[in-house]
């Protein structure tokens, strides 16, 4: 049974769908202005292991991720910039996808566009005015006479604020909303805006417009997965105003539950100072894509729980890539000294009870961090039993565990999104990174083969220590010197 700890009822619950084998889960997008962060990718990642983790458990799982591509930072850039505001959105849709696919996030099932739900948001939009729930007024510096904004009701839904643990009379005026004379309350929050003069618009009751940001994931997410999600994700971030927001205008439109578990993940930190713009330490994907293969940074997301934050910096991310060489490196030697005895045929009920402590802690609440770390005890489990075989022979119990941890690894690599490329792979792209050619490696290590003849440690020395500055680790065998990429 999965154990998943509700954002809502702030307490870990035994998970079930609405309906049998089937999962629909909703997790907010990125709004596409700029090149995504970071942080996006700890979202991203995140809920890409646990909509893995429940097909591999044998859940039907339809998951949609949407765009907002319509918004204020989204015209803003346009004019910045001088280009139409259609060219941004596609630009950085474009960009979002080349980033997740760099980090082996696979493709929800659906992935709608917010101004491609206009018809289903001007609905929802007027189902909430027709059972009192929201009010239109007249709009201000509108391009087209007679338009008016519509507006939510907060105070028409007596449980607001029961996702984020705020008390409706304690949210002071001005402290997190724009205040607007024409709102019957300052809480109140914009459905749908009147469209000012050379702003995309939209044809509606209400005249020509836009929707809201809040509406817009109420819209996507009903019109494809139904009035009650099994799961809605997001970042922590999310939690106030948005997703309050969405409970709001969900619930009031169809009387129903919303969602039945909220998850939200831990923020991204920057050498431990919170990633902010005012701060300037805003990292892109890309700019840690440059300095660090897409597995390493992927590990790096996931060896800590998907709720709690993380802290990101230069030596995280080489302990990570440490981590992952570690991993590849017993992979390869497994597979070079011993390939007779691990690619020995493993049963399915053998294998699913070898995997029975590894499901057990990502059915708590999608434990990564401690199934990362129950995989690397099994590394130097296996290491220590190849060197133990190779000293004193494989005996029978060698031959049966050894099949099990190889064939383990890859099985739990393919929800993890790691642990499964084959180290022939692993160590190329390694070697692509380098700044020094293998010529120039073989070079170095034949000038250092000869000071070692003739016994001069000290320029042996240097050679080994100037390859290690470029990223290349010698190691001296009975059959030579060999050489990787650290």
């Amino acid at each position: 049974m999965i154990r998943v700890y509700n954002s809502l009822t702030k307490r870990k619950e035994d998970f079930t769908p609405l309906k049998e084998g089937e999962v629909r889960m909703y997790v907010c997008g990125p709004t596409v202005y700029d090149l995504s962060h970071i942080g996006h990718a700890r979202s991203a990642v995140a809920f890409d292991v646990i909509y893995r983790y429940l097909k591999w458990k044998g859940y039907q799982v339809r998951y949609a991720r949407n765009y907002t591509d319509i918004d204020d930072k989204i015209i803003n850039r346009a004019r910045e910039e001088g280009v139409p505001w259609e060219e941004i959105a596609r630009r950085y849709i474009r960009a979002y996808d080349d980033d997740m696919r760099a980090l082996g996030v696979e493709p929800p099932t659906y992935r709608p566009k917010a101004t491609e739900t206009i018809p289903q948001i001007i609905r929802f939009v007027e189902v909430l005015i027709e059972k009192g729930h929201a009010y239109t007024v007249e709009a201000r510096d509108a391009e087209e006479r007679g338009a008016k904004d519509v507006y939510y009701r907060v105070r028409s839904f007596p449980s607001y604020g029961k996702l984020s643990g705020k008390d409706i009379e304690e949210l002071e005026a001005g402290a997190r909303v724009e205040v607007d004379e024409r709102k019957e309350d300052p809480l109140d929050f914009a459905l749908w805006k009147a469209s000012k003069k050379g702003e995309p618009s939209w044809e509606s009751p209400w005249g020509r417009g836009r929707p809201g940001w809040h509406i817009e994931c109420s819209a996507m997410s009903q019109s494809l997965l139904g009035e009650t999600l099994d799961i809605h994700g997001g970042g922590k971030d999310l939690i106030f105003p948005h997703h309050e927001n969405e409970i709001a205008q969900s619930e009031a439109a169809t009387g129903k539950p919303f969602v039945r578990y909220w998850l939200h993940n831990g923020f991204v930190n920057i050498n431990k100072e919170k990633m902010s713009k005012s701060l300037g330490n805003i990292l892109t994907i890309r700019d840690v894509l440059r300095d660090y293969p897409a597995e390493a940074i992927r590990l790096f997301l996931l060896s800590s729980h998907y709720r709690s934050p993380i802290d990101y910096s230069p030596e995280a991310l080489n302990e990570a890539e440490a981590a992952l060489d570690r991993f590849y490196l017993t992979m390869e030697r497994m597979e070079r000294d011993w390939p007779d005895v691990v690619y020995k045929v493993v049963e399915d009920e053998e294998l699913k009870a070898y995997l029975e402590p590894y499901t057990k802690v990502m059915d708590d609440d999608f434990n990564t961090a401690a199934l990362i770390g129950l995989i690397y005890e099994k590394v130097n489990e296996a290491n220590r039993l190849m060197d133990r075989a190779s000293k004193e022979g494989a005996d029978d119990e060698f031959k049966r565990v050894m099949p099990l941890m190889r064939r383990g690894f890859v099985e739990l690599g393919r929800f993890l999104g790691l642990f499964y490329r084959s180290p022939e792979w692993y160590f190329e792209e390694k070697r692509k990174r380098i700044s020094i050619s293998e010529e120039e490696i073989e070079q170095m290590i034949r000038e250092r083969d000869e000071a070692r003849k003739r016994k001069d440690w000290k320029r042996a020395d240097e050679i080994r220590a100037e390859l290690f500055r470029k990223g290349i680790v010698l190691e001296d065998t009975p059959k030579g010197t060999v050489w990787r990429v650290k």
